[in-house]
């Protein structure tokens, strides 16, 4: 009797069909602890006219963000691409939806809703923060002004915890306000008990830090001229305190120098507690408030030499190595979140402008680059994970494993 084993093809075609099925079959499980953050969401259509399931469009359109989509037609171009595997966990019954699907979609969703479903989701990490430093900083969506309906560009506020490289939160600014009020209104959100918040300029407020230091975390104030008094004080003191050597002041130094890409930087930092200031400051104001902080940051480039010079307000010790690393770590912000949304995600270029779409889709990018940046096994940036996610269904799976916990009993065998 001879025993027929079949084709090299068939064997491939059967088991590429056997990888589809696992692939598929884990995919259900991580869509389900997923889909799980967005019960609370609430579809915003009537129930007439109603095509496309409402979970199945919010779920393609995070996946398609995390593939680097841009936009909505991105997002349906996405869908049609992946179709038949996306099938096999969602209910698509009619199909792809179309861009103007999600589009119309998006203007709708209640953005704090949206926010509630990220939050559930990050708690289900059970992060802890724990000391570490947590930037917030302002950015404005450029592309997202609409000049006939006199609609100015939105402007969010957001929080980053430096350590584990993930987007916290986000507050609106509302139009005819400012960040000194959406600031107040981000910290409400997060646990940063034990963490040291680093804010820009325009959050030095007595209140804000009142607000940190009731919350059981330490906050580091950058200093400028919209406290002219208290800026022209400090500069005073220290230039008073620099002739004389620091005679009779105790206080804590440190300086770092470092080369790259032909520019070797020098940043020295004096850090200075406030009773050795001789009580010029109304220590009351500032709740927590226990040192001054002067960084000098000095600047040799192949044609050139800049200096810049900075003063900050701490809730902690005088401690200037300690204190010059979380200076420096604030602007991981800047470097890690919104150069990477402007660089891979296109965000300031991006036209997505009505009703509460901007802030909806600016949350979607926020959130996949927290997935991604919990992906570490392939050593890439983040716009090389976004191509890989966009064309490879198993890599997709495998950035969002890394974000979910499965429950106990989806890992036994």
């Amino acid at each position: 009797m001879v025993v027929g084993f079949g084709t090299s093809s068939e064997i491939t075609g059967k088991n590429k069909q056997d990888s589809q099925l696992a692939s598929a079959t884990d995919f259900e499980q991580v869509h389900q602890q997923l889909a799980d953050n967005f019960k609370e969401l609430q579809d915003p259509r009537g129930k007439q006219g109603v095509l496309h399931p409402f979970i199945s469009i919010v779920m393609i359109a995070l996946l398609a963000t995390i593939g680097g989509a841009t936009g909505w037609e991105d997002i349906e171009t996405y869908g049609v691409s992946h179709q038949s595997w996306l099938s096999s966990f969602l209910q698509l019954p009619f199909g792809i939806p179309s861009a103007d699907t999600y589009r119309r979609l998006f203007e709708r969703i209640s953005p704090k809703e949206f926010e509630c479903s990220f939050n559930s989701w990050l708690n289900s990490l059970v992060l802890d923060l724990g000391a570490q430093v947590i930037p917030i900083d302002g950015k404005t969506l450029k592309g997202s002004y609409d000049r006939n309906q006199e609609q100015s560009a939105l402007h969010v506020v957001s929080a980053w915890a430096s350590k584990h490289r993930l987007f916290l939160g986000q507050v609106k600014v509302d139009d005819k306000s400012n960040e000194i009020t959406a600031i107040p209104a981000l910290l409400s959100l997060l646990d940063i008990s034990g963490c040291i918040i680093t804010i820009d300029a325009m959050g030095t407020q007595h209140e804000i830090a009142r607000l940190i230091h009731f919350k059981g975390a330490d906050y580091i104030l950058a200093l400028k001229a919209n406290h002219p008094t208290l800026f022209e004080d400090v500069k005073q003191w220290f230039e008073n305190a620099a002739v004389n050597n620091f005679d009779g002041i105790e206080y804590s130094y440190d300086v770092r120098v470092e080369s790259a890409h032909h520019r070797k930087e020098k940043r020295q930092i004096w850090a200075v507690s406030i009773e050795q200031m001789g009580g010029l400051y109304k220590q009351s104001q500032w709740s927590g408030l226990q040192t001054i902080i002067k960084v000098v940051r000095t600047r040799h480039l192949w044609n050139k030499t800049t200096q810049e010079v900075m003063f900050y307000l701490s809730s902690l010790p005088a401690d200037a190595q300690k204190i010059g690393l979380a200076i420096r770590q604030h602007w991981s912000i800047e470097n890690q979140l919104h150069w990477v949304l402007d660089v891979t995600f296109n965000e300031d270029a991006c036209r997505i402008r009505k009703d509460n779409s901007p802030e909806n889709f600016a949350l979607l990018k926020r959130w996949s680059i927290n997935l991604l940046n919990k992906e570490t096994n392939y050593k890439r940036s983040i716009r090389q994970k976004t191509k890989r996610a966009s064309m490879d269904e198993e890599y997709m799976l495998k950035v969002l494993r890394a974000s979910i916990p499965l429950h106990s009993n989806s890992s036994q065998v």
